[in-house]
């Protein structure tokens, strides 16, 4: 797999996680602590992406 697939497949995951949170947030009974382990995966594919996109 080259690093911009691999980039790009990271950027899908942190949208999908975005648009969980999203619907998890305007859920009225949903965990809070689903919740922030959602923010905290979409936080570490961040900085993944982040840390492979400076490297290129």
């Amino acid at each position: 797999m080259s690093l911009s697939s691999h980039v790009d497949e990271l950027r899908k995951k942190h949208q999908n996680l975005s648009e969980q949170v999203e619907v998890a947030l305007r859920s009225p009974g949903y965990d809070d602590l689903s919740i922030a382990e959602m923010k905290k995966q979409k936080l570490r594919l961040k900085e993944e992406i982040s840390r492979l996109t400076a490297q290129a």
